[in-house]
């Protein structure tokens, strides 16, 4: 025993002076481990501190018993947090806790969840997460697991299998700031939904799913992969029969897809797709890699919709009924859930504070993560029923009930600041206590809205006709609920059997518009959220409460900045999309691919020279991935192509801002364990690490003046939030 731990601690003083050189070690990297979150993704064997034995082998165990380093099992060491980790064997099953002593399983579980501490003395102790039994080795060296918790030290060695993932397929690493003193070159994500999903944790402790479970997948899991995108037949059906995206948004119940998600991805995530996850998280390191630099996740829900879908989830999910619906509740919970992916990415990037992906509260917070060379998140949230301010009523007749008071507003506004909330949509798809919905789907939003307070909407003929040369985006739209589909679909099931079969008659001959304005409630909320500098989003409001909005925005001293980035919803004229400019704000593209970049930059030109703005005009985008829509299809036939693999940062069309910045190669994005690929050209930003190749588009598309537009939409988001905030 002493000439192994002699042996042991020669090799351990070779294996330091040999990774001195460096002092951090890099994900998948072994480097003698300092601290215990240095072991993250790298290759490592188990050896006793007491006794100098290696962990290897025994039988469907484990046992600390080898004399050398060539012997013992190496473990790839897979985060599932900060200071917790799956050991991956070499034919990937798992380490795990049996009932006594350690042994082997073919799928992760709490049982092959561990945390690794510090130990008195030196070393590491290996405690089970779930239950707290730690690892020992008894005489023999059979590797128990129980009350005691040995030391083991962590040696770095080779031959391991690492746990799968899905690669980014990157070559080359992103790039740092000038400065925080220098403007940010990069783009921005201005309305996305990254924590929509089928479970709000890292499985942990479950806490549910958003919308009532209609989005299947996860951002991230803490046993990765093979568990955030696994099969969607629980919440979808078999053969996805159960989808509420056939079932409810599309109205086409027959419609079925392959449910098996990691590693096939037969038929999801795909761009038409409204109900699979996008957004896994190392899509989105992609992107990220690509030059994103702000990104805007909102918490999001449609009350109305959830109860709907998961009264027929319970046919495969008996589980479904109880799940929560509350707007506020979900929109919150998937706050928390992207601080979990905060503490996540740092787990996988070797400790707290070292991951890309950072929660950001102030633009001077986001300079300087963006000067880092990291992505800055700035928590939103976006739905109807905002402050619990719901109106319900009988048919539109009985008299309104509000859901929400102005005390019950002041409460909440300041709880979702302190929680890092920083931008909001007062208004979204259903009517609420605070005004009318603009109107942009003229049959099951009505259906949907209908569910959710008692009464179809009233309209109005739109200004002009809702469309033309005075319009930015079209507003209302033509409607069609007197003729509710085949009435097979379950919503308008439901909404035939509440009134009877009595629907509103419209004019079937020109765009309407809501006739709710903004009210009282709704012109006190958009005041506290001035006052509390909270980003807004104008979009998804009443045409003519966006004037209400903007109107009271040129009250400020100085002006209050306005955003829109989903795509106007429910209308923006010529001269209000001049004025959310004049007053500071920005208008980005919703969910465009490389050619509907540059349309809408030629589209924008003219508005922003009449809003008289100097500085560059900038073009970031609003993916709505996870936001219960479809994203960019392919630019189609005649366009120039993608050519894998394709190289960012370099060329005549990189401008001087990008000079210093290293080339980046993207890869065709590839699953090896199925051989699932996805080209952009023929499947559109099915998922988000699509957006690197989007970039490739713009540049196809639209070249210098593209680029410069898009990477400059980071700095002019910023600049946006400081008028916001310094006032």
């Amino acid at each position: 025993m002493v000439i192994r731990g002699l042996l042991a601690a020669v090799a351990l003083l070779v294996l330091a002076s040999c990774s001195s050189s460096s002092s951090s070690k890099a994900p998948g990297t072994s480097a003698v481990p300092k601290t215990r979150y240095d072991m993250a993704n790298g290759c490592y064997a188990m050896q006793s501190v007491a006794t100098g034995a290696f962990v290897t082998r025994s039988g469907d165990g484990y046992s600390a018993s080898a004399g050398s380093l060539e012997e013992a099992e190496p473990f790839s060491m897979k985060p599932t947090a900060l200071g917790r980790y799956l050991f991956n064997c070499p034919d990937s099953n798992l380490l795990v806790a049996g009932s006594s002593s350690a042994a082997r399983a073919a799928k992760p579980s709490d049982a092959a969840d561990w945390v690794v501490d510090d130990a008195d003395g030196g070393g590491y102790t290996v405690v089970q997460q779930v239950d707290g039994r730690g690892l020992s080795a008894d005489a023999d060296g059979t590797l128990l697991v129980g009350e005691a918790a040995d030391a083991f030290r962590f040696v770095p060695t080779t031959g391991c299998t690492s746990y799968p993932e899905i690669s980014d397929d990157v070559d080359g690493d992103t790039y740092q700031g000038n400065g925080v003193d220098q403007p940010v070159v990069g783009f921005a994500e201005v309305h996305t939904h990254m924590a929509m999903g089928n479970e709000m944790s890292d499985g942990t402790n479950p806490v549910g799913p958003s919308a009532g479970g209609v989005l299947y997948g996860q951002m991230f899991n803490r046993f990765g992969a093979p568990v955030a995108l696994d099969n969607c037949a629980a919440m979808h059906g078999p053969n996805g029969t159960l989808d509420p995206e056939a079932l409810i948004l599309d109205m086409t119940p027959l419609k079925t897809h392959d449910t098996q998600g990691w590693p096939t991805f037969a038929d999801w995530p795909a761009y038409d797709s409204q109900l699979h996850q996008a957004m896994y998280y190392k899509w989105v390191e992609r992107a990220w890699k690509a030059g994103l630099r702000i990104m805007v996740s909102e918490g999001t829900n449609i009350a109305a919709l959830c109860q709907v879908a998961k009264t027929f989830e319970t046919a495969t999910n008996p589980q479904a009924l109880g799940y929560d619906c509350n707007d506020m509740n979900l929109g919150i919970a998937q706050i928390k859930y992207l601080y979990q992916l905060q503490d996540y990415v740092d787990a996988q990037e070797g400790g707290p504070g070292k991951g890309w992906f950072r929660i950001v509260k102030s633009p001077a917070e986001a300079r300087k993560v963006i000067n880092d060379g990291k992505l800055a998140v700035v928590p939103g949230l976006e739905f109807s029923n905002l402050f619990d301010c719901t109106t319900k009523s009988v048919a539109g007749v009985t008299g309104e009930i509000s859901g929400c008071t102005k005390e019950d507003i002041d409460k909440q506004v300041d709880e979702i600041w302190d929680l890092g909330v920083r931008e909001i949509f007062p208004y979204h798809d259903v009517n609420s206590a605070l005004g009318g919905t603009g109107i942009f789907d003229g049959l099951a939003l009505n259906l949907v809205g209908f569910v959710g307070t008692g009464s179809f909407w009233k309209t109005y003929d739109c200004p002009d006709g809702g469309e033309g040369d005075s319009y930015f985006y079209s507003a209302g739209a033509y409607m069609t609920t007197a003729i509710p589909g085949t009435g097979n679909d379950p919503l308008t099931q439901t909404v035939l059997a509440l009134t009877n079969g009595v629907l509103p008659i419209y004019p079937a001959d020109r765009r309407q518009c809501n006739a709710r304005g903004m009210t009282e409630l709704g012109h006190y909320v958009v005041q506290k959220l001035m006052e509390k500098h909270f980003i807004i989003d104008i979009d998804h409001a009443e045409l003519s409460i966006k004037q209400n909005m903007l109107d009271m925005a040129k009250a400020q001293t100085p002006n209050y900045p306005l955003i829109s980035a989903h795509g106007g919803h429910g209308g923006i004229t010529n001269e209000q999309a001049r004025e959310i400019l004049e007053v500071g704000g920005l208008i980005y593209p919703f969910k465009p691919n490389g050619k509907g970049d540059v349309e809408f930059l030629n589209k924008l030109k003219p508005i922003w020279a009449a809003a008289g703005r100097t500085d560059p005009i900038a073009v970031g985008y609003g993916m709505d991935a996870n936001g219960i829509a479809d994203r960019a299809g392919p630019r189609g036939a005649g366009s120039e192509p993608v050519v894998y693999p394709f190289t960012l940062f370099k060329g005549p069309d990189w401008g001087p801002q990008f000079k210093g910045i290293k080339p980046v190669t993207f890869e065709l994005e590839t699953i090896p364990e199925s051989g699932k690929t996805w080209n952009i050209d023929e499947v559109g930003t099915a998922h988000y690490g699509l957006v690197a190749d989007y970039v490739e588009e713009v540049r196809l598309e639209g070249g210098k003046e593209a680029l410069d537009a898009l990477y400059q939409s980071a700095e002019a988001y910023l600049q946006m939030w400081e008028r916001t905030v310094n006032r």
